[in-house]
């Protein structure tokens, strides 16, 4: 660790002291100077410095906003320590990490799916949702990470306009999805 810094501002402070590190982690909220900002900055300035988000967040807007901003990579905070050190050493040697939740993101952001089908995966994982199964057991009964049922679930939110599972299992029953 080089060093640590509170927000963008301080970030740029201690760049100036303390000389370039070859990975940042980056945070999105943070006061002063958000991540966004901060990484752009970076980019500009700095752009040998890699940036790998570090983040709560998990919206798409986020991730792909991040991604423009010039991240190399996008982690969660709740992700395991051995996930954010692989993601640290992949952005080190080969300049990008990209998981299944980026990835998924990446995907429906450049082909722009709004009103795409749904797919046979999809709607696979709708007929699980008018289900009692958890989330990971869905992920189970599809024989996919629980990541993946992520992004059918986020991929439908999307594609529907919907934001919850009572919202994918009225949207089944409306439009008579499934014979119940």
């Amino acid at each position: 660790v080089v060093f640590e810094a509170e927000n963008g501002r301080q970030l740029q402070e201690a760049l100036a002291k303390r000389g370039s590190p070859d990975v940042v982690l980056m945070d999105i909220n943070m006061p002063v100077m958000d991540g966004y900002e901060a990484t752009a900055w970076l980019k500009r300035n700095h752009p040998q410095i890699k940036v790998l988000a570090l983040s709560m967040f998990e919206d798409d807007q986020a991730v792909i906003k991040m991604i423009r901003c010039g991240a190399c990579g996008y982690v969660l905070k709740e992700s395991k320590t051995s996930e954010l050190l692989g993601a640290m050493k992949n952005i080190h040697t080969k300049g990008v990490y990209i998981n299944e939740m980026v990835s998924g993101k990446l995907i429906r952001s450049v082909t722009d799916d709004e009103e795409a089908e749904i797919t046979r995966k999809e709607l696979d994982f709708l007929k699980y949702c008018c289900s009692e199964l958890t989330y990971k057991e869905i992920a189970d009964k599809m024989n996919v990470s629980p990541r993946t049922v992520d992004n059918y679930r986020e991929a439908l939110f999307l594609k529907l306009n919907l934001k919850s599972r009572t919202g994918l299992v009225l949207y089944a029953i409306q439009n008579q999805v499934f014979k119940f």
